[in-house]
């Protein structure tokens, strides 16, 4: 099977995973930061890789969504609980689905944007990480819907190191609150 998909595939394509590869190490440093600026700083650097995969695949939706996505996560360090940017770039992302809707392969990616910009712009810490998670989920399906195995093992690798990193969150709180008393 992977030496018929080797055969078949383009050079494009190829690329367009080597580089969801790449997003895949920077997704999993990010994640695995407990410090909420590190997090952001390494996705912006991850969010762009994963911009020039989903070009590279065809995906223009997911393409565009993951560039609002990094303007994202610059305003969301600024002006966290600023409701007019969020705002703001939920109508972006959902004008830039609306420009470049295809069919149903570019609803993940829409969902994606969606559910991130909320988690980014309302909440901090682990609650922002559920929604992060929750998005990573509708980024598996894009990926599976154009098939970018880089990508689906990216952002299936972003979710359980984002568990596992709630979970390291909680344990710090809960040790925190038993020295306390």
């Amino acid at each position: 099977m992977l030496d018929t998909l080797l055969i078949d595939a383009t050079p494009r394509w190829l690329i367009g995973q080597a580089v969801a590869f790449l997003a895949l190490a920077l997704c999993i440093a990010g994640f695995a930061n407990k410090d909420d600026n590190k997090l952001l700083l390494i996705l912006i650097a991850a969010n762009v890789a994963f911009a020039v995969q989903f070009a590279l695949l065809g995906s223009w939706v997911s393409a565009g969504v993951t560039c609002i996505v990094i303007t994202r996560i610059v305003l969301a360090r600024r002006y966290h609980r600023n409701l007019f940017i969020m705002a703001a770039l939920l109508a972006a992302t959902i004008g830039v689905a609306i420009v470049g809707w295809q069919d149903w392969k570019d609803a993940p990616a829409l969902i994606a944007g969606i559910l991130g910009t909320v988690g980014m712009f309302a909440f901090r810490g682990s609650i922002m990480r559920w929604w992060l998670f929750v998005a990573a989920f509708f980024w598996v399906l894009s990926n599976v819907a154009i098939g970018s195995l880089g990508g689906i093992l990216a952002e299936s690798l972003v979710m359980t190191t984002n568990i596992i990193t709630i979970w390291r969150i909680e344990m710090d709180k809960r040790r925190l609150a038993l020295q306390a008393d």
